[in-house]
């Protein structure tokens, strides 16, 4: 795909690139209210995912005049298509796993650069500042009319363990509560989390920056998560690897943090030792806001604290956001999840697993599909051992569906089709029950049923839709001749 190339180093060359690509980018100057209507619009444009229909992948958007904030724009499903993602990373949409799985094993460590370089900070705001108010600099959307607030979907959370130094970056919801307040939601075991407890238990605030607006590769690459990034291991690297060369950050001004030097906006702060906020103190609405899967999220009632220090950013900023069950979410997550699969089942049997799809249904996170080739009688049953290693990969996974070499896992037709005609539900399925799963599933709930010890227990469950390698002849699909179809319909595959 390189040879239609911009070089993308940052949102800005990323919203230049898509310009240049038919159908991938659309803007307009009509005014849109960022309570709940900017969601409702791009909820018809181009969300998809697991958002409640009518919905559908399409362009990414960006909406020049947000009420309330005359100097700034906000883009929204900058990810939300696979082959955008593609675009923007330079390989073809199936492989996308394969480059992250590589970027993985020739990470390229992130750089610091002098402030006076950076472009996030060319306009500073300090929360000292008497007139300082966090909720009119940045244009931060609610998705829906019962969200808890204006809330910040992808900002890149980085902060460091401070016993040993190490840094990682990751994303979280996050709630604007005040003029200089804001609530954090961790999902339990993730990186950033233990550094907070850490300087917690020692009394001390812990500094973090969120950076808004940046290269979609830092975007993907922040989502990897243990075991193929274990705690210490910093994401940043796989986005330099993707690149070939180091992302950049930038000393912020107020706390002892870096930040990614040619993001739109940062926001620095602190996470306070010992105070708890209750997410929807603002509206009492009991709902946090939508999430990746299809349904509004409970307000958490004693979140951790963020105190705002400083907001900094470009002039004329872009803010970025996305509909959290989107098919933005599904590839920020989904994608990672691909290589982490990749790399664990190629390690125990090498050449294999041909490709997995971390499907939209799931958000990225629970349902996987992979394509196994059995080659001789010996890789029979291997098909269930390498559904098994993806469980141990990425262990949010809830669902894996198994199909054969000549099925596309990225059609959900095709997976379904081998589901009607190599699948028997006594013979082909296998639950694994009382497993650690994702707290968001709604079913994953002893009030849905009693065999359900505690929230967030699951049943695991491969369906295998392959063929036995013993009937493989009997399962040919039927084979057509090749043919070059843009003789008779000029300009396919795109007429």
């Amino acid at each position: 795909m390189s040879e239609k190339k911009n070089k993308v180093t940052d949102l800005r060359s990323a919203l230049e690139l898509l310009k240049s690509i038919p159908g991938q980018l659309i803007e307009t100057d009509e005014p849109v209210n960022p309570h709940a209507e900017l969601s409702g619009v791009y909820r018809h444009v181009g969300a998809g995912g697991t958002v409640m229909r009518p919905t559908k992948i399409g362009p990414a958007m960006v909406f020049n005049h947000v009420l309330g904030h005359e100097d700034s724009s906000v883009v929204i499903g900058l990810l939300s298509s696979r082959e955008r993602v593609g675009h923007m990373l330079d390989t073809r949409p199936e492989r996308l796993g394969f480059l992250l799985n590589e970027a993985v094993k020739n990470p390229i460590d992130p750089i610091t650069i002098s402030n006076d370089k950076a472009k996030a900070q060319e306009v500073v705001h300090y929360a000292e500042d008497p007139d300082f108010d966090i909720r009119k600099l940045i244009p931060a959307p609610t998705n829906t009319e019962e969200d808890a607030g204006p809330y910040i979907t992808i900002g890149m959370c980085y902060a460091s363990d401070s016993e040993t130094g190490e840094s990682d970056i990751t994303i979280h919801r996050l709630c604007l509560q005040s003029k200089d307040e804001m609530s954090m939601y961790f999902v339990p075991g993730r990186h950033l989390e233990v550094f907070r407890e850490k300087a917690e238990k020692a009394g001390k605030p812990l500094p973090i920056s969120i950076s808004i607006g940046v290269d979609p590769a830092i975007e993907v690459a922040a989502c990897f998560e243990a075991p193929t990034t274990p705690l210490g291991f910093n994401e940043l690297s796989i986005a330099g690897a993707i690149r070939k060369e180091a992302v950049e950050l930038v000393k912020c001004l107020t706390i002892d943090e870096k930040a990614i030097a040619n993001a739109e906006y940062v926001i620095e702060g602190e996470l306070v030792p010992g105070v708890r906020v209750r997410e929807d103190q603002n509206t009492n609405t009991g709902k946090a806001m939508p999430e990746f899967p299809g349904y509004t999220g409970s307000a958490v009632a004693d979140l951790p604290l963020i105190k705002v220090k400083a907001v900094t950013h470009r002039v004329n900023p872009i803010m970025q956001t996305v509909i959290g069950p989107s098919e933005e979410h599904v590839n920020m997550a989904g994608i990672p999840t691909e290589a982490s699969i990749l790399q664990m089942v190629e390690k125990s049997m090498p050449g294999k697993l041909l490709n997995v799809y971390a499907h939209t249904s799931g958000g990225g996170k629970y349902m996987a599909v992979l394509q196994f080739k059995k080659s001789q009688p010996s890789d029979e049953g291997r098909q269930r051992q390498a559904a098994l290693l993806a469980f141990s990969a990425f262990s949010e996974l809830k669902h894996v569906f198994i199909v054969d070499e000549d099925v596309d896992p990225f059609d959900s037709n095709d997976v379904l089709w081998a589901l009607n005609t190599r699948y028997q539900g006594d013979v082909d399925t296998v639950f694994i029950p009382g497993v650690r799963c994702h707290p968001l599933d709604p079913s994953q709930d002893p009030a849905y049923s009693p065999t359900i010890q505690e929230k967030g227990i699951s049943c695991k469950t491969i369906f295998d839709c392959t063929v036995p390698f013993h009937l493989k002849d009997e399962f040919k699909r039927s084979e057509f001749k090749e043919v070059d179809p843009s003789r008779f319909v000029p300009g396919f595959p795109n007429a």
